[in-house]
């Protein structure tokens, strides 16, 4: 089943489905890498705190560059103006490329004013450097200063979000200004199995718990980038497009919200403004 896209400010298509590359590095994550392109996915989605550009790069090497979506993040040691050029630049390089598709915030600086970030985000695409930009891991307050502040349009918001974690309101702020929500950790790092509701439901459907937390958030408008090192699960994990949810799952996969937050940055992980 195709990759289903959607559309950034730019214009540009971006995979609902692509590849979160944290902790695949070495022979090990190249082989990941390769074995996702190779079942069709093409969106990778890295970071400079993965320590893994180079890796995105030779995995991308044999397909031609408009065909594979590369996300990369600044980390917020690196949000001053400058620093965000030359954390880009270093990205570029380190992935063998001329542009990225699209360039995100990792982690909220509050000791950076984020108007010389979002002015560097901004000459970037100017540049022709990146594509689109977005945030990750901005909440409701923050996400509203960067919407006033940014002069180019934030395409996404990369959150935490699964069935344990479903941050509905934020999701709604995101939906009202047209900002896409990027869903990391989508299986909860595989709590989801363990899940009796999502087990039922997987059941009556034929599919797996993995499968349905996936299809939910597809269902609610996000992109999602689970990770995987086995070809099976990678395989799994493709096999989202086609089927629904009905309304009544949704409903009771809603309800399974505990707000448990999964992913903490120790320096950088302020959720409230």
């Amino acid at each position: 089943m195709a990759v289903r896209v959607m559309r950034l400010p730019s214009g540009n298509p971006v995979p609902t489905l692509g590849l979160g590359t944290w902790r695949l590095w070495g022979d090990e994550g190249l082989a990941a890498m390769r074995a996702a392109l190779a079942l069709g996915y093409r969106h990778l989605d890295t970071a400079e705190s993965y320590g893994n550009h180079e890796i995105v790069g030779q995995a991308i090497r044999d397909y031609e560059r408009e065909e594979v979506f590369v996300t990369s993040k600044v980390p917020p040691e690196r949000l001053h103006y400058d620093e965000v050029l030359a954390s880009c630049d270093q990205a570029l390089l380190e992935i063998g490329t001329d542009y990225l598709d699209l360039l995100l915030i990792h982690w909220p600086n509050p000791e950076v004013p984020m108007p010389q970030t979002f002015e560097a985000l901004g000459e970037l695409i100017e540049l022709g450097k990146v594509r689109d930009i977005g945030v990750s891991n901005f909440q409701p307050h923050r996400l509203s200063r960067a919407i006033n502040i940014s002069p180019v349009p934030i395409a996404t918001n990369q959150i935490e979000m699964h069935p344990l974690l479903y941050q509905h309101e934020l999701m709604r702020l995101c939906h009202d200004h047209e900002i896409i929500v990027t869903a990391y950790a989508p299986l909860a790092r595989t709590k989801v199995s363990d899940e009796p509701v999502i087990v039922e439901i997987a059941d009556r459907h034929g599919r797996t718990p993995a499968q349905v937390s996936l299809r939910w958030l597809l269902q609610k408008g996000c992109i999602v980038i689970p990770r995987s090192t086995r070809e099976e699960h990678l395989r799994e994990n493709m096999d989202v497009f086609g089927w629904e949810l009905s309304l009544e799952d949704e409903a009771r996969i809603d309800a399974l919200d505990r707000h448990e937050r999964l992913i903490q940055n120790a320096t950088y992980g302020e959720f409230e403004d």
